[in-house]
């Protein structure tokens, strides 16, 4: 599937002229989602772009009109660019990030944000050395439908649960790929579909709200099966920065060693819960993202499909009940896509504010964290692990 044409916002132009930016990294989410975008959007001029591979960089580069491109972010020259988008693979993200941090460059990075604890710190001390802000891909939470739904919620007292799930169809994306090896991914529909499931439901139960527990299950039922592939997404949506060595996977002759479906169930020091479902591929006809919120006073519910695919539920849905009446809320009318725009529309004003400073390292962390315990109940221990933990006790 290509990509929707963005939406040219009527956001305007800062007083100081456009903000230059630098796009590192030409996968898909890179060359499909944010450069067109960026290119289109009257508040940034693109003018420069990152990628080792000379095709990817060129074609993008023509196709744009970008000025300049270079194969290493460390050739980037100093004032290049006012914000730098990261769009590399999961696991560069948190090194090149801190590299620019570093170098007093602000940040715009794709989720996810982090692959560990141990690279949120890493993040946050480039930080704090560099004086530059880091800002985060948070998509889902700008779409209209999830504002809408979290405006529902507001009127439903204190919350006790949350359902929430991202099921795809079918969508494994670029199997054989980095996406499915688990040292270049950091997992499967977790890490990748969970991200946006818990940076959409996290702001509902409150920013200060403690998990205390976190617990969940994986498996890997679709992930080298041929039919349950992404087919809409461009199959040289790994070409580029973002591009691993194809061929046998890290399992034999499987294609991948990360899970396919994640169930996660939490809970808070206040006592409220969520279920948390993220899944590449299933046995459903339709790829649907379901979000029920269950308050003191009601529940809403939220039917719509996050992301591209084509696949989709027809119409975001929204309804309310209370006391056995069950009401239809009205939801605006947005293109697919529109969240990024939104997105874009808000970077200048976050990249200003000092309360920008540490606020995505914060929440990365404390997303990561559930994601890590989770993976930690679900995982069998590797042998290799535990004989090394083990060697490092009798010491």
């Amino acid at each position: 599937m290509t990509t929707p044409p963005p939406a040219v916002s009527g956001v305007a132009v800062p007083p100081g002229g456009p903000v230059r930016v630098a796009v590192v990294g030409l996968g898909w989410a890179g060359r499909e989602i944010w450069l067109p975008r960026l290119a289109a959007h009257p508040t940034f001029e693109v003018t420069a772009l990152v990628d080792p591979q000379p095709a990817v960089r060129d074609t993008a580069r023509d196709t744009h009109a970008v000025p300049f491109a270079y194969a290493d972010v460390d050739d980037l020259p100093v004032g290049a660019a006012d914000l730098v988008v990261v769009a590399v693979p999961n696991h560069l993200h948190a090194a090149v990030a801190a590299r620019l941090l570093r170098r007093g460059v602000p940040v715009f990075l794709e989720k996810p944000v982090c692959l560990s604890a141990a690279e949120a710190t890493l993040l946050a001390d480039a930080e704090r050395a560099g004086g530059a802000v880091l800002l985060a891909g948070s998509a889902a939470r700008w779409r209209a439908d999830v504002r809408a739904l979290a405006d529902a919620a507001a009127g439903l007292g204190p919350i006790r649960h949350v359902d929430v799930a991202w099921v795809r169809a079918r969508g494994v994306p670029d199997a054989g790929g980095w996406f499915t090896r688990r040292d270049l991914s950091g997992g499967g529909a977790l890490v990748d579909l969970g991200w946006h499931l818990l940076d959409t439901v996290l702001p509902l139960l409150g920013p200060a709200t403690r998990i205390t527990h976190a617990v969940g299950s994986v498996s890997a039922d679709f992930v080298d099966d041929d039919a349950a592939h992404a087919v809409w997404r461009d199959p040289a949506g790994s070409v580029g920065a973002a591009a691993a060595p194809r061929g046998d996977g890290p399992v034999g002759g499987s294609r991948g060693d990360v899970e396919d479906t994640a169930r996660g169930f939490l809970l808070t020091a206040d006592g409220a819960s969520v279920a948390v479902h993220a899944c590449w591929a299933s046995h459903e006809a339709l790829d649907r993202t379901t979000i029920t919120v269950h308050g003191v006073a009601g529940t809403a519910t939220l039917r719509c499909t996050f992301g591209f695919s084509p696949n989709r539920e027809p119409t975001p849905v929204l309804t309310r009940t209370r006391d056995g009446r069950t009401v239809t809320l009205p939801l605006p009318t947005e293109p697919i896509g529109a969240e990024y725009d939104r997105q874009l529309d808000a970077l200048p004003g976050l990249l200003a504010a000092p309360a920008s400073r540490g606020a995505a390292v914060a929440e990365a962390h404390r997303t990561i964290d559930i994601i890590e315990r989770i993976y930690r109940t679900a995982r069998p221990t590797e042998p290799e692990r535990e004989h090394a933990l083990a060697g490092q006790r009798d010491r």
